[in-house]
């Protein structure tokens, strides 16, 4: 096991956890204590037989072993200590990937504590400009963590895939009988015999900016017109989910790292979401289009009557055991460059601190509205993705409507690119020619890239005012 001399430090955590000593764990895995001595040390490898019984005795989920749980956890650090406040400690990558290998609870608490001081500095940011501008202060400071952010973390856990709510969804075609050539009419139906709930489509004007609201009371959901198709049929689906599947989604949003109510609530929509996505493309028959058709996203989209995003999404979560798909990341960023969504089943890390590179080509998918960019890519550390991007468009219903135009990137590691039909024709081999990208200006190393907007961390800003390179941080080597 490539990754076993990681583990050590997690068994420990495990064993000091249980309150066990090393005597008592190594007699319940049937080792000596001092073989096991030399696990918790790195010494020695943590075999799979071994770790399949720690999971045995413990009810552990495998996935907390995981090494790319550790490679998130270093990423995050490298972030959070690439803040101008730590320019004076000369900390090393190597020294925070001990950190988080030793100490991974210290490290998530570090990130934590971090997460916390950013989100107290943006508030007293934001009460010393409008206290500037003459407006009335808040009443008081949220200090809480943000609740987008537990929700995202939750679904990073769990790799975005939910088979319970692939369960539920499955039920529902057996239970509702549903066509999936009258998919609305049969959901719509559904509600009505099933559930005496009773759908209306109502006008623009009549709904107020709602898009989709349930009246308890009344027995009636009602959706706007400005819905598409494909988002009416979404918001149906969403609706039966919370209202079939609750107990389900409360005994996923039971977890310890979601903090507050508003993070429990933002989880149920999410997963509500990911319910209804699980219905409009069930599992098998949805998996088995995408190997055929190569993950074309218009193919898919139009067969079961979804947007380009709704696919985009559905593909990260093909991660049932034996039937598997292209471990994908996404991420939809809007036009200034906000992440408002984002998934890495790739591996590929996302910034959480501070702005994205602005050489991923999801950015770049806005200089060509509803065309689908591909983009061969480089990581700083020799990692190669290959991604598509295209710009989304919602709102704009009638003359005075607002157009809102938002970019969604779906990418993974270039191993996977012949897979995929937008890799035709493009030379995966010629990884030289690829667009070298990073996370964030600040961990990125390559000090000669024209985009860059602040000094790498570890390559100190250096002024001449005589000369000048590529970039206003790139060095001038001396001829």
């Amino acid at each position: 096991m490539s990754d076993s001399p990681r583990l050590g430090a997690k068994v420990r955590t495990l064993r000091r956890r249980e309150g066990l000593t090393q005597v008592q764990l190594a007699e319940k895995m049937g080792i000596s204590a001092s073989y096991l001595n030399l696990i918790e040390h790195n010494r020695r490898p943590l075999t799979a037989p071994l770790l399949i019984k720690l999971a045995t005795l413990f009810n552990l989920d495998l996935q907390s072993f995981a090494a790319d749980d550790e490679a998130r956890l270093v990423s995050e650090l490298l972030e959070v200590f690439a803040d101008g406040l730590f320019d004076d400690h000369d900390l090393k990558a190597s020294d925070l990937r001990e950190f988080a290998a030793t100490t991974p609870q210290v490290a998530r608490a570090v990130v934590r504590l971090y997460e916390a001081y950013r989100g107290v500095r943006e508030a007293a940011d934001t009460l010393a400009a409008r206290v500037a501008d003459g407006d009335e202060p808040p009443n008081g400071l949220d200090r809480d963590r943000i609740p987008s952010e537990e929700v995202h973390e939750l679904l990073q856990r769990h790799f975005n895939h939910f088979p319970q709510l692939e369960d539920a969804a499955e039920r529902l075609w057996r239970d509702a009988r549903l066509d999936p050539e009258e998919l609305y009419r049969s959901m719509v139906d559904y509600l009505e015999r099933r559930h005496g709930i009773e759908v209306r489509v109502i006008r623009v004007g009549e709904s107020r900016g709602v898009m989709r609201r349930f009246d308890e009371t009344q027995k009636r959901l009602y959706l706007s017109e400005a819905l598409s198709p494909n988002s009416r049929y979404f918001q149906v689906a969403h609706q039966i989910g919370l209202l079939t599947a609750s107990d389900t989604l409360n005994n996923i949003v039971e977890d310890a790292r979601l903090s507050s109510d508003e993070s429990r609530k933002l989880a149920r929509v999410a997963l509500s979401n990911y319910f209804a996505g699980a219905v409009m493309m069930p599992y098998e028959r949805f998996y088995e289009a995408a190997k055929a058709e190569r993950y074309d996203i218009d193919v898919l989209s139009h067969r079961f009557y979804t947007s380009f995003e709704q696919v985009c999404h559905r593909l990260t979560t093909l991660r049932r055991p034996g039937m598997e798909g292209v471990p994908f990341h996404m991420m939809r960023v809007d036009i200034a460059g906000n992440i408002s969504k984002r998934f890495s089943g790739s591996g590929i890390r996302f910034a959480r601190f501070s702005g994205a590179c602005p050489k991923w080509n999801v950015h770049a998918a806005f200089q060509l509205p509803g065309r689908v960019r591909v983009q061969l890519s480089r990581m700083p550390d020799g990692t190669s993705y290959f991604c598509v991007a295209r710009t989304v468009s919602r709102g704009r219903i009638g003359h005075t409507g607002t157009h809102d135009m938002q970019a969604v990137g779906l990418g993974c590691d270039v191993s996977y690119a012949r897979e995929l039909v937008y890799a035709d024709g493009v030379d995966l081999d010629n990884i030289e020619a690829a667009v070298p990208i990073g996370v964030t200006c600040r961990l990125c190393e390559r000090v000669d890239c024209t985009q860059r907007a602040i000094p790498p961390l570890h390559h100190p800003l250096k002024v001449d005012e005589n000369t000048r390179g590529l970039s206003f941080y790139a060095p001038v080597v001396d001829r």
